[in-house]
């Protein structure tokens, strides 16, 4: 499989779009992304946005991916997270060794996933790790070839630390028939994810299998991998968040052309505090927008050039990306509202829309505390920025 621009991504998910959408319920009901779904979105080439060119990936700069990330999120939320954990799995290609690399990321139509939450414990066994562990959110596990975990390096019964004192911990790599799943996906939105959790049990997994995403530097000297990984990260799932919300608007907007007031006399569109309800989050969506793609562009600037990117740069970033979230959120609880009791049916997508987004919020990049975070760097406080 080549490498493929945006236009050519953007007009396979076109293609795609509507297949898609026939299957939400599908999505809904089974709680995971179908397998035959999950195949089609590989062959497209849609698993492959960032990863690195030497290893027939896309590498597509991150204004890029996000706006593929959205463009699918608008049709289904949980085809969009599945393909931004996907294609962000693939990120460890750029600091693995060549060969591993290969080994992992070399297959075009595989696809990845994995928890970076340091939630299993790997004990240094000399040129291995021995790996127990079970993690949480392992979303789109299923349909995935390899795996990754992160865990908590222990060495002569000890765990590790680095110079600051924090413990030393490191994602590891291992084929995914390795894995044992565990049906406790039982939530309230972005159902079709299947984000449920996988185990390990005495995994022997080689040192090369493995990356600091905090302590390693990327082998890879492109920009995009230059680019800070914790917000390359937020980005995904801030244009998830991006694309339900667009989507929700565009089915609102919809709905209330075609929805009758009690009395039948007038559509609900032509209602003063519809249209200004409206309006006011198409702007606020719209803002949350143009404060993204500034804060992005500003990072891929600087990820272009010789100087590190600034602390500044990247707080701003990931600031950006939960505000982003937020806003969506509440695009789609506004939308969810003016539907009135039309969005409480199963068969209507704004209460799905509604349950997406309010889970996507909790995602850890883009959480609560992404705020306190950005603003100790606003206000010049000291701020630990090794996952900035």
């Amino acid at each position: 499989m080549r490498s493929m621009d945006e236009t050519t991504l953007s007009n396979a998910v076109d293609a795609l779009a509507d297949g898609l959408r026939s299957r939400s319920g599908d999505l809904e009901e089974g709680r995971c992304l179908p397998a035959d779904i999950a195949g089609a979105l590989a062959e497209a080439g849609l698993f492959n946005l960032v990863k690195p060119a030497e290893l027939g990936g896309h590498e597509l700069p991150p204004a890029a991916m996000m706006r593929i990330i959205a463009q699918l999120s608008a049709i289904n939320a949980s085809v969009g997270w599945c393909v931004m954990i996907g294609t962000t799995s693939t990120l460890a290609g750029a600091y693995l060794d060549p060969d591993t690399a290969k080994a992992i990321y070399g297959n075009p139509l595989d696809i990845h996933g994995g928890v970076f939450a340091p939630m299993g414990k790997a004990v240094d066994q000399g040129d291995h790790y021995l790996l127990n562990g079970t993690w949480q959110w392992g979303s789109g596990s299923a349909n995935c070839t390899w795996l990754g975990g992160g865990a908590m390096i222990i060495k002569d019964g000890e765990m590790q630390r680095a110079e600051n004192g924090a413990p030393m911990h490191r994602m590891l790599f291992f084929p995914a028939d390795a894995v044992t799943f565990h049906d406790t996906w039982h939530v309230a939105g972005l159902k079709g994810t299947g984000s449920g959790d996988f185990s390990v049990e005495n995994l022997i997994v080689p040192k090369s299998r493995s990356v600091s995403f905090i302590a390693d530097e990327p082998r890879n000297p492109a920009p995009l991998y230059k680019f800070p990984l914790f917000g390359l990260l937020a980005l995904g799932v801030a244009s998830v968040t991006l694309g339900n919300a667009q989507g929700a608007l565009e089915d609102i907007t919809g709905l209330l052309k075609a929805k009758r007031t009690a009395g039948g006399a007038r559509s609900q569109s032509q209602r003063a505090t519809v249209q200004a309800d409206i309006a006011r989050a198409s702007a606020a969506l719209g803002g949350a927008e143009a404060y993204l793609a500034q804060a992005v562009g500003n990072a891929w600037q600087e990820a272009q050039s010789d100087a590190p990117i600034s602390v500044e740069t990247r707080g701003t970033l990931r600031l950006a990306c939960a505000h982003m979230a937020e806003v969506a959120a509440d695009v789609c609880k506004t939308a969810y509202t003016l539907a009135g009791g039309t969005s409480v049916y199963s068969n209507n997508t704004l209460q799905r829309r509604f349950r997406d987004a309010h889970v996507a919020t909790q995602h850890l990049v883009v959480s609560s505390a992404t705020f306190e975070l950005s603003g100790r760097v606003l206000l010049d406080e000291p701020v630990d920025t090794a996952m900035l």
